[in-house]
């Protein structure tokens, strides 16, 4: 293992957190970094809303395959930032359902199956990351749509979504809810 070149500043931009996790993740597969080096330049990417966002938007788009052990680090790193990631992963899973119905309705079927690999890997790491706040966040999405009225409310209004992407949100988000094996989250309707 060489000695990695990678620092993340304390007040990463987001266009800098975008390309260091780029380069991050560049380098895993050529094992040029260790367990615990992956795990401290991911705990620092994710420790303020910046680097969080643009963590996820490379992590999330692009395809990277991880062994067990490099995930288990990066699992551990991303449960450093409950209160970041749980409001981020909670919009990300909504955007992006609603965003393939964008797609879709646009005839743009490679944007629309994009979306919804999005979609499907935030689902998944939801589920590996089992924190509390986070199944909070999602019930508080959840109950705005049904209520049309909450603490989501703006989020929805501000991204003009119509009822068949809140209707596809509120599904996404009552399976998403049902994956938690905390039956206090368990979905209410």
């Amino acid at each position: 293992m060489s000695e990695t070149t990678l620092q993340i500043p304390s007040s990463v931009t987001f266009e800098e957190a975008i390309h260091l996790t780029q380069e991050l993740l560049e380098q895993i597969p050529l094992k040029q970094l260790t367990e615990e080096q992956i795990y401290t330049l991911v705990k620092d990417l994710v420790n303020n809303l910046n680097g969080a966002r643009g963590f996820f938007v490379v992590y999330l788009t692009d395809e990277y395959s991880l062994d067990p052990s490099v995930y288990r680090a990066v699992i551990s790193a991303l449960k450093t930032s409950p209160e970041i990631l749980s409001q981020l992963l909670t919009k990300n899973l909504a955007m992006s359902t609603a965003m393939a119905i964008t797609h879709t309705r646009n005839n743009d079927l490679q944007m629309a199956q994009q979306s919804k690999n999005v979609q499907q890997r935030t689902a998944q790491l939801i589920e590996d990351l089992q924190l509390p706040n986070l199944f909070e966040e999602l019930k508080k999405l959840h109950q705005t749509i049904e209520n049309q009225e909450g603490s989501y409310q703006s989020f929805l209004d501000k991204w003009k979504y119509d009822a068949e992407q809140r209707q596809a949100i509120h599904q996404i988000v009552s399976k998403t809810i049902e994956g938690n094996p905390n039956e206090n989250f368990a979905s209410s309707s």
